[in-house]
């Protein structure tokens, strides 16, 4: 079954450029998927020289109404909302990180808490948070030289995983080119997966 990828949108963590793993996964599940459905957009979002990190005058303007937010608050929410409504255009979400020391890249985590907003992406009920992003497929393409994808020591795509079933992505995909540093040619399985999974 084809998944819809009338928008992608395609975020990149990598700190590397040129020879990251995670980046050529993402571009070849990204051009299968285009493949798939010629007329789809694509918005890019590189996350990998940082995001700003939240803070008291954020958190305090997020808690503010949006009614009541002074100039100033608004303005400390703007890359927020802009991360936020990528978020809601996307049918498909591809995600290319590494796993850096178990888990994700420090701007990667930073994306996700500037897209984790009550009210916004997820709304707290009597019967526990509910997520608000639901209909989407996400794809999870990580790479690691020595974590196993999925073991217990994986805190980046069971994290990521988690993460978007909060917001209420449910259907997530996950492409590992896992252990590389000993098994490389794991980086050519993760890769013809690409095919497969968006099939």
């Amino acid at each position: 079954m084809t998944a819809s990828a009338k928008t992608i949108l395609q975020i990149d963590a990598s700190a590397r450029k040129a020879g990251s793993v995670t980046r050529e996964l993402a571009d070849a599940l990204v051009t299968r998927l285009i493949e798939q459905t010629p007329d789809a957009s694509i918005l890019k979002r590189d996350v990998s020289q940082g995001l700003p990190f939240l803070d008291e005058d954020w958190i305090n303007a997020n808690f503010t109404d949006a009614a009541d937010r002074t100039p100033e608050q608004k303005l400390k929410l703007a890359l927020s909302d802009t991360l936020v409504s990528e978020l809601k255009a996307a049918d498909t979400i591809v995600i290319g990180s590494p796993i850096y020391n178990f888990s994700v890249p420090a701007a990667l985590k930073a994306w996700v808490d500037l897209i984790a907003r009550a009210r916004l992406t997820f709304q707290y009920t009597e019967n526990g948070p509910v997520g608000l992003l639901e209909g989407k497929t996400a794809y999870i393409v990580v790479a690691s030289g020595g974590t196993k994808a999925g073991s217990e020591i994986d805190y980046a795509s069971t994290y990521m995983k988690h993460v978007l079933g909060f917001i209420g992505i449910t259907d997530v995909r996950v492409i590992a080119a896992d252990q590389l540093m000993m098994t490389p040619e794991n980086r050519d399985t993760a890769l013809a997966q690409t095919r497969d999974l968006a099939a």
